[in-house]
């Protein structure tokens, strides 16, 4: 039978004209059956009460009574009704979505702080109802306390509320009616029924039940009156008033408005952060500067078993408004982002990320700092397309900010976004911004933003990587700063991976080396493990290349005769015994005219011959005949050309440029768009060296000779001032010498001016013998 009328009532819920759809049933209390529903017109979800007729036909009063007074009591601790709907078998009241608060008291699942919290709600709920509605409540127990979505505890169980206006107030003939009267009846009642409520204080019954509520809520469960005489769980500040509450004698009770007025003393045990914040949230937007901080303090001293549906509810909005209209300030930001963290990513998306992403462009200065130092915090949350199209472009405003905090705290938020940016935008945009900030007037910028490429390197494209960050390391270790030296020491040492080898042994430990003279000793230090970590890099790359690269024409000869041969045949194993004997070897097969042809301080040509250490030697100038290119060759070099620069992936020119050479001078260290423009360097002929030493050119260069010498031939200033000019020169072989293995093609510099030619002056080839100890002292 108790099916079919479930399965009436379920008919009549589905039917096409009832506005509400029936999803499941959840508790049955007292003589209402709860169940969860939502609304068809917009899915909202709610709480339906339902009421069988047929089945508690006596009992019709009490609901009739409880739908009445629902709809016409209002109060924020009463529960919320959508509607009521009658009908000949059935009576729905839907409410807010609501849970009965039994199902939390008998698992004990609820902080002592949210229990107070909540009996603050209902016993202001009482006072208004026996104050301001001269009314008796009746059935006040934990069966008629529910909690909403936000966590707030809200009353109802209206069955017998009565108005003592009223000579026919419902409790006098129906309040034994209620399902467990007898159980939760105060003494009085028990002993001489409902009708003595008129005898006694109109509060008093009301009194009685919020003391057996506080005794199930932290208790656990109520059997009967006989146990309230023992407080058990109950909090020791509140145990006093809780006693007076459930006094025998209902004339010596404490009324619900006189124990919430206990509670809210100095010290009493109302007196929480929580119930604080309660009463504050709703004129957040009102309280002024020195209030709001306070009220701020105090969300910040909750736990983490604050109830987090009731800020998601009922805070955060308050909180969002007051941070977006009513200049809240970062404080309550930080609340926000509290609260928000306890959401799920949807909840996140839908209720905060529009409020952030507008945030970011605000012109406050302490917001903008206030969202980059949470950023971590909520990143992930994030989608990649809000990064890239809004957060990365309000970010950029940061990097050239007036405030020196704004830039610094910019350039930490790098870190964070880069994984989510795009690679245009590693590339192009941001090395642009970050050139700026690593040339700032700030040293701890500089320094961070060192410490920021070094952890972005791998999100750098492959093209963009070795130049920008060689140059940005090695500027690193030119600054006056030291923790920025120290920084760029630092960064070299982490990226050490990803640098080519050829870049580590010409670029980057020249660099390093100028820092194991630095003057700070911990700076040395670092410089010293970076020189290891290069040196072990470069050691290794050595090690698998060929003992030599000269070819080996003679049949039957090892690359190590071949060494042998091209070094010479001494034994001597010092540096000094084997330059004197490659030069001797080499002289007297060399051919051509002997000259001291160096211009500007460079050697002009030099024989292959020449051993990589040792004294320096006149250079050998030979007059060779001029190559003849082809039409056809030059152009399948330059479609050569062509298709090796096709092949390189496109890089943006303007973040590259801003970085500049490696080797800037250290005067334009803080300007990172200096126009290096000057007057362009003369072009010389390049000439392949064979990988030799130029000793002869160095020597040349270090010497200073006694009396002005006539040029030689072809380098005279001409008569008029005119500049040099410089022309495609000649090429012909020359032997290395009768034990030499190949035969070196010599490029010659050669200068055309307006000046009749000079004959080429021999040079004596024997040493001299009062200037060779200030040579070699140059070399030391």
């Amino acid at each position: 039978m108790d099916f079919l009328k479930s399965a009436v009532a379920s008919a009549i819920a589905k039917s096409s004209s009832f506005p509400y759809t029936i999803t499941d049933r959840v508790d049955q209390e007292g003589i209402w059956i709860l169940n969860n529903a939502t609304k068809k017109d917009d899915g909202s979800a709610c709480s339906l009460f339902v009421f069988d007729i047929a089945a508690q036909r006596s009992l019709l009063p009490l609901a009739k009574n409880a739908a009445r007074k629902l709809r016409t009591l209002r109060h924020p601790g009463v529960i919320k009704v959508l509607d009521v709907i009658e009908n000949e078998t059935h009576i729905y009241i839907a409410t807010e979505k609501v849970t009965p608060l039994q199902w939390h008291t008998k698992r004990k699942s609820l902080s002592e702080g949210t229990i107070r919290w909540g009996l603050h709600s209902v016993a202001s709920t009482l006072k208004f109802i026996n104050n301001e509605a001269a009314s008796v409540h009746g059935n006040v127990r934990a069966g008629s306390v529910y909690t909403s979505e936000s966590g707030e505890w809200k009353l109802a169980g209206f069955e017998v509320l009565s108005s003592m206006n009223e000579d026919d107030a419902m409790i006098y003939t129906y309040g034994s009616l209620v399902p467990d009267s007898g159980r939760y009846a105060p003494p009085e009642v028990a002993n001489g029924g409902w009708s003595v409520v008129k005898k006694n204080s109109l509060s008093a019954p009301d009194s009685f039940g919020l003391g057996t509520l506080i005794y199930e809520a932290f208790n656990g469960s109520f059997m009967g009156t006989d146990q309230l005489a023992q407080a058990r769980s109950i909090p020791a500040n509140m145990v006093q008033s809780y006693k007076r509450l459930v006094h025998t004698n209902p004339k010596l009770r404490l009324s619900a408005g006189h124990f919430v007025e206990q509670g809210k003393k100095a010290g009493g045990f109302f007196e929480t952060p929580l119930i604080h914040i309660t009463e504050g949230a709703d004129s957040l937007g009102l309280k002024n500067e020195q209030e709001r901080d306070q009220f701020l303090d105090e969300l910040e001293g909750l736990t983490d078993d604050f109830p987090e549906d009731f800020f998601k509810m009922k805070i955060l909005p308050e909180l969002l408004k007051s941070v977006e209209f009513g200049g809240g300030g970062p404080k309550v930001f930080g609340a926000m982002l509290k609260i928000g963290s306890k959401m799920s990513d949807d909840e996140f998306e839908t209720r905060l990320l529009p409020v952030i992403l507008r945030l970011f462009a605000s012109p406050d200065r302490a917001m903008r700092v206030c969202l980059l130092d949470h950023l971590p915090g909520m990143i992930d949350r994030i989608p990649q397309k809000d990064v890239n199209a809004k957060i990365f472009p309000a970010m950029t405003a940061g990097f050239t900010d007036t405030a020196p905090v704004v830039r610094e705290q910019t350039v930490k938020a790098v870190l964070t976004v880069i994984s989510k940016l795009s690679d245009r935008t590693i590339n192009g945009e941001l090395l642009r911004y970050l050139a700026k900030t690593a040339n700032d007037e700030q040293p701890g910028i500089r320094t961070n933003t060192t410490i920021c490429l070094g952890k972005i390197a791998r999100n750098l494209g492959s093209n963009s990587r070795s130049k920008v960050l060689i140059a940005a390391f090695s500027r690193s270790l030119r600054d006056p700063f030291v923790h920025a030296r120290n920084a760029g020491l630092m960064a070299f040492s982490a990226t050490s991976d990803i640098f080519s080898d050829e870049d580590c042994a010409t670029k980057i430990l020249p660099a390093i080396c100028l820092s194991l003279i630095d003057k700070e000793k911990f700076v040395r230090d670092t410089a010293n493990k970076a020189l290891d970590t290069y040196l072990t890099k470069v050691r290794a790359y050595a090690s698998t290349m060929p003992e030599t690269a000269a070819p080996v024409e003679a049949a039957g000869m090892t690359p190590a005769n071949a060494v042998a041969a091209r070094v010479g045949g001494q034994n001597d194993a010092s540096w000094a015994g084997w330059a004197i004997s490659s030069f001797t070897n080499k002289l007297s097969a060399a051919k051509g005219e002997m000259s001291t042809g160096v211009a500007n301080g460079q050697a002009l040509a030099q024989t292959r011959s020449l051993p990589g250490s040792g004294r320096a030697t006149p250079s050998i100038v030979a007059s060779v005949e001029r190559p003849v290119t082809t039409r056809l060759e030059s152009a399948t070099a330059s479609q050569r050309t062509s298709v090796e620069q096709a092949s390189e992936p496109a890089v943006d020119d303007d973040a590259m440029d801003a970085w500049g050479e490696m080797d800037d001078d250290g005067d334009n260290f803080f300007d990172a768009t200096t126009n290096k423009a000057g007057t362009p360097a003369p072009a010389t002929a390049t000439f392949d060296d064979g990988g030799e030493p130029d000793f002869a050119g160095w020597l040349a260069a270090q010497s200073k000779p006694k009396a002005p010498r006539p040029l030689p031939k072809g380098l005279s200033k001409p008569a008029n001032g005119s500049s040099l000019n410089v022309r495609p020169t000649p090429l012909r072989s020359v032997s290395s010498g009768p034990g030499a293995p190949a035969t070196k093609v010599v490029p010659v510099v050669v200068k055309k001016t307006s000046a009749a030619p000079v004959p080429t002056k021999k040079v004596d080839l024997r040493p001299k013998e009062a200037e060779a100890d200030d040579d070699w002292g140059a070399w030391d």
